[in-house]
């Protein structure tokens, strides 16, 4: 029987076929949780269990406020460590490592064919490697530590086919703004997606990393690329598991099949205050900002950093902006400073912070005043995402965003040599 990728991976946990639409009970291979543990443990008491299941599962990275901003925070995080010691959870990374999505990548746990569930909507983010990652909530996650099983319902599948390649001044992020732009930000509800076409193995592994962590902003339950020789590269000598890829098969039924031109693609913006609301920049040049941030788990890898670098070098950003920029991870700032990048960016002006969330989710660093307006390569930009509700943010890659730093404008990328 023909099978989607996603079908075949929810089968063989549920141990027979299934189809789309089915609800299947499955025990996942990996469970992430970051500084929402401590809720989550909150919730896993009031199950009486005592223990969690498996602790060997579960991955635990604190990211989101870090280091601690403020007493409650500092409280938060050590429940976290008393919890991670108590039960004995081998996979703890604290908080000098980064963003959980990169640092679970890095880490050799995302890998193709497995199911991995956690507690943040852009799990999603390790289909680029081939595994089935969703998010759940954090009550579902505590039920899970205890029982090791969750029901999923199998998500029909829509196929989107990447063709053409880049032109000057576009990226992945480009390439995803314009697939929710057109489609909108509920067309793949519950719904797998699937990045294929031709150009889909041209896609650099950081790359496919920005398409499969932007599903989530199309309401899919999870994103995939077919994991291919680049992957498997990747992932030599530091895979947590043993793993077998899955792939969907050819004449498998899939609900849509969608098709973007990259070749044909100009730089996009998302405008306040959905993800959807997207525009060709050429529509929004001009507009004035006052912060700009380049990093976040969409678009904080090394390069995403070189995109912004090469704009920014021997130059200095308008002084009407401040720009921060945020490594992904430990890795990629120590990389980064090797390569002499966050020089680059810190002699053009930039404000380079630690490695972790930091400004997307408006808790600390960076957080924007009533009427103040961002230019952000994260993944949102929802009313009060970064600060106050009275503020803006619009969403572009890192080659726009530097561009636009260096005009204090949103500013086309093709104009800035």
């Amino acid at each position: 029987m023909a099978a989607t990728f996603s079908e075949k991976v929810l089968g063989s946990r549920a141990g027979r076929d299934v189809k789309a639409g089915e609800v299947v009970t499955v025990a996942p291979d990996f469970i992430l949780s970051h500084d929402n543990t401590a809720a989550i443990s909150r919730e896993f008491a009031k199950l009486g269990v005592g223990r969690v299941r498996q602790p060997e599962k579960i991955v635990i990275i604190l990211d989101h406020v870090v280091p601690a901003a403020a007493e409650k925070y500092a409280l938060n995080h050590k429940l976290i460590r008393e919890f991670v010691a108590d039960q004995d959870i081998p996979h703890f990374f604290d908080i000098q490592h980064g963003i959980c999505h990169q640092v679970f990548s890095e880490s050799g746990f995302a890998l193709p064919g497995k199911l991995i569930l956690g507690a943040d909507s852009h799990t999603t983010s390790y289909g680029a490697f081939g595994a089935f990652s969703a998010g759940i909530g954090r009550t579902e996650v505590a039920c899970l530590w205890a029982t090791d099983e969750i029901w999923l319902r199998v998500p029909e599948t829509i196929r989107i086919e990447l063709e053409g390649w880049f032109g000057e001044g576009t990226s992945a992020k480009d390439a995803i703004l314009k697939i929710i732009g057109d489609s909108g930000s509920d067309f793949a509800n519950y719904m797998a997606v699937e990045f294929a076409g031709s150009a889909a193995a041209r896609f650099s592994l950081a790359s496919r990393l920005v398409l499969a962590n932007m599903a989530a902003e199309m309401g899919a339950k999870n994103g995939y690329f077919a994991p291919d020789e680049k992957t498997l590269a990747y992932l030599e000598g530091r895979a947590q598991a043993e793993f077998t890829p899955v792939y969907s098969d050819e004449d498998a039924a899939f609900a849509r099949v969608l098709s973007c031109d990259l070749a044909s693609l100009e730089p996009q913006v998302a405008c306040p205050h959905t993800v959807d609301n997207v525009r060709p920049v050429s529509e929004v040049v001009g507009t004035r900002f006052h912060q700009a941030l380049i990093g976040t788990c969409t678009n904080g890898r090394m390069e995403d950093l070189e995109a912004a670098a090469r704009i920014l070098k021997g130059s200095r950003v308008h002084p009407g902006v401040r720009v921060l920029v945020i490594p992904a991870s430990r890795k990629v700032y120590v990389q980064a400073i090797k390569q002499g990048i966050l020089e680059t960016l810190s002699e053009a002006g930039c404000v380079i912070l630690n490695p972790g969330c930091g400004p997307c989710l408006g808790a600390h660093q960076g957080i924007l005043a009533p009427g103040e307006v961002a230019l952000s390569t994260a993944n949102r930009n929802f009313r009060g995402r970064m600060g106050s509700r009275d503020s803006e943010i619009y969403l572009a890659s890192p080659a726009t965003v530097a561009a636009s730093a260096l005009k204090g404008v949103i500013t086309d990328p093709r104009t800035v040599s």
